[in-house]
């Protein structure tokens, strides 16, 4: 199959050395792979790690990395260009042109914005350009980021169309352990389902440079698939990863199967791109009839509500276990619904809006 539109996101742990300096065997690697994709009908957008790392390469002189969030932005702006650098370089080395794409999450939140990053992204690959994208660190506003780069490279697959993302790393993808505990941990070929037992499997980040690991590769194929593109784990080191991955090869890493309803941008957005700013407890009864589906929640199965936050900002649903159920936007302040715990639609004022998450407003995201 060709003309297919693929994301590929490559980690810190495999873009950058041990040193921190650019592992400029790894980037050609990829960008010979990208030149046979081109040759094949297919388009790519890379995200890239390692800005953070390549940074503290030039600044750190040996010492180890600091905890300073906002220090580590500034770091940030002295490594993305290196980081860049060395893709462009790579990719014009294979006759290819790479041009430079920083995203922030109020790209994703605000449709004006959201429109105008997919028309530059589209016209990038209608030009034969492959943007190289990474979140604004040096700007980035620490109450509103991404977090991580795999969790953009989702967003991206969704903003872009993509059919395939494939996030690159240094382990083969999911496996049954943790290698470092358990010797003989073995690779996870399929994923139909992410559930609550596999996000538990999942590690924190490998690398003290790196802010994914294996727990972020899951909360990003959760949102890609969820969008309805199907997602790989893979080893960057493998030869071949990409055209394996997009020919469906047995043993390519881990691969996340598309679920068969995508969910519509907009509640992609509310699911993964907004932050949360309060929780609203729901009981057994609201639980039912939130994942049975099409209902909204009113103030008689709120139980309790955490948080300060008002009309319009996002809020987790969790049942009274702490299970996560939904997340949606708010209709009223967090004053109101603390006032209004538990009580019936007849006892409520007749002239305000009584639904504390309108269905068109939520995604359920619990078992």
């Amino acid at each position: 199959m060709t003309g297919r539109v693929v994301v590929v996101k490559l980690g810190s742990s495999s873009v950058t050395s041990p040193s921190g300096a650019p592992n400029r065997a790894v980037i050609g690697s990829i960008c010979e792979q990208l030149a046979g994709l081109r040759s094949a009908g297919h388009r790519a957008v890379l995200v890239s790690s390692g800005a953070i790392a390549a940074g503290w390469a030039a600044l750190g002189d040996g010492r180890p990395p600091p905890a300073d969030p906002a220090l580590l932005q500034a770091v940030s702006a002295v490594g993305q260009p290196t980081v860049v650098g060395a893709w462009l370089e790579a990719l014009a080395g294979v006759g290819l042109t790479g041009g430079q794409v920083l995203l922030a999450p109020l790209d994703f939140v605000h449709r004006r914005q959201y429109l105008h990053a997919r028309q530059t992204l589209q016209h990038l690959l209608e030009l034969g350009v492959v943007p190289v994208v990474n979140e604004n660190d040096a700007v980035a506003d620490e109450e509103i980021r991404f977090g991580d780069n795999d969790r953009l490279a989702a967003l991206v697959a969704h903003l872009v169309g993509a059919s395939m993302l494939v996030l690159l790393t240094d382990t083969p993808g999911l496996l049954t352990a943790d290698p470092r505990e358990v010797a003989h941990a073995s690779l996870i070929e399929e994923v139909v389902e992410i559930d609550q037992q596999l996000e538990r499997r999942a590690g924190g980040p490998g690398s003290p440079l790196g802010s994914g690991g294996m727990a972020s590769k899951l909360a990003a194929a959760k949102i890609a698939t969820w969008s309805g593109i199907e997602t790989v784990i893979a080893d960057a080191a493998r030869p071949g990863v990409l055209a394996s991955a997009l020919a469906g090869a047995p043993g390519v890493g881990t691969v996340f199967r598309a679920r068969p309803r995508a969910v519509p941008a907009r509640k992609l957005w509310i699911a993964f791109a907004l932050s949360s700013a309060g929780t609203v407890v729901v009981d057994d009864g609201a639980r039912q009839a939130l994942l049975g589906g099409g209902r909204s929640l009113l103030p008689a199965g709120v139980v309790a509500v955490s948080g300060s936050f008002e009309p319009d900002d996002a809020v987790e649903v969790r049942d009274q276990a702490g299970q996560l159920v939904a997340k949606g936007l708010v209709r009223c302040p967090s004053a109101r619904a603390g006032e209004w715990v538990g009580r019936r639609t007849e006892e409520l004022p007749a002239d305000l809006a009584h639904e504390v998450v309108h269905r068109d407003d939520m995604v359920v995201l619990g078992d």
